[in-house]
């Protein structure tokens, strides 16, 4: 059976189309960073491929050859000296090129300066926690695992981390930038259209490590404009009874000692804030969707969901825990 060649070359096209699409790749540049940077991997897979195939050349060439005897051994040795030194000569060329290439590429990722910081971002196992900074301190609020941004604008993000090394990287935008327990860095992101781009913790930070997922939401300023003065509003109040006996639920358990719902008793820091969490995707950095279930599943296990996490488990009646999930499904 006689299989076109162009047919073969088809799954091969399907793997790729996939790296250029995908909401955390480097290869779907969104930003000029990111742009830069994929510049960077084309030009990298373009040099070593060219080594590569002249590597195969010339030892399928060394290979193959018709040796002939050679007249006299200085001869045959001061060639392969040659040989040797052209190939050193080479090597040494084509690693400062790639070096210095390197170089500039990865200085695009904080050259940037917005004016002033715009977004505090803190990593702690195993969530991330995202503080507007504004002049008036009246209008700064925290939000969880979910940034938001305005298109065509640089922010300006302060990098740090409580605990121990995290690595902020959203791929479609930009390069990874460490956060060090006791320094600060920064990092400018940049994103050229609307869109949400999943980021990830790249360095390894404990058994939850694969678990500290975020996410960047792209918005157009207008829409942007609007997010952040929803997220400077204190918490609504419950609108039916389930929710308003959540509510009471949560100032009653050891909640309101971890976590902060504005407008209410409840001000803990040790916790993400839960403000507006009704309002996020996911929950748990990404490890599940932002449903009434997912929420009440992970009030009564959230050891079994995400071992190892910082939230104890807190006792409740089935009756509690409904009334609970209804409660932080409306904090929109």
């Amino acid at each position: 059976m006689n299989i076109p060649r162009a047919s073969l070359l088809f799954p091969h096209l399907l793997f790729f189309s996939g790296c250029t699409s995908d909401p955390q790749s480097a290869l779907n540049a969104d930003g000029p960073s990111a742009m830069e940077l994929r510049e960077l991997i084309s030009l990298f897979v373009a040099v070593c491929g060219v080594v590569f195939v002249l590597v195969m050349v010339v030892m399928t060439w060394a290979l193959v050859r018709r040796r002939k005897p050679a007249p006299g051994r200085p001869q045959t040795e001061r060639s392969m000296g040659r040989a040797v030194s052209a190939a050193i000569v080479g090597t040494v060329l084509v690693i400062t090129f790639l070096t210095v290439s390197s170089f500039y590429a990865t200085r695009s990722i904080d050259w940037r300066e917005a004016d002033p910081a715009t977004v505090v971002v803190r990593g702690q196992q195993w969530w991330w926690k995202f503080t507007y900074l504004n002049a008036d301190p009246a209008k700064t609020f925290q939000t969880a695992n979910e940034l938001h941004i305005p298109v065509g604008t640089d922010v300006r993000l302060r990098l740090v981390a409580t605990d121990v090394i995290h690595s902020f990287w959203v791929p479609n935008l930009t390069g990874k930038q460490d956060l060090v327990p006791g320094r600060e860095n920064g990092l400018t992101l940049h994103a050229s259209k609307p869109g949400v781009y999943r980021g990830q913790c790249a360095e390894f930070c404990g058994l939850q490590h694969s678990h500290m997922a975020l996410l960047v939401v792209a918005e157009e300023p207008d829409d942007y404009a609007r997010w952040l003065e929803a997220q400077r509003n204190a918490a609504v109040e419950p609108a039916d009874g389930d929710a308003a006996a959540g509510k009471l639920v949560f100032m009653s358990k050891p909640c309101a000692a971890c976590h902060t719902i504005r407008g209410t008793a409840a001000g803990g820091t040790s916790g993400p804030d839960l403000t507006h969490v009704g309002s996020r995707s996911m929950i748990g950095a990404g490890l599940l969707e932002n449903t009434r279930g997912s929420i009440a599943a992970w009030i009564a296990d959230p050891q079994t969901l995400k071992p190892g996490n910082n939230m104890p488990l807190v006792p409740l009646t089935s009756e509690e825990l409904q009334q609970l999930s209804a409660y932080m499904s409306e904090l929109r």
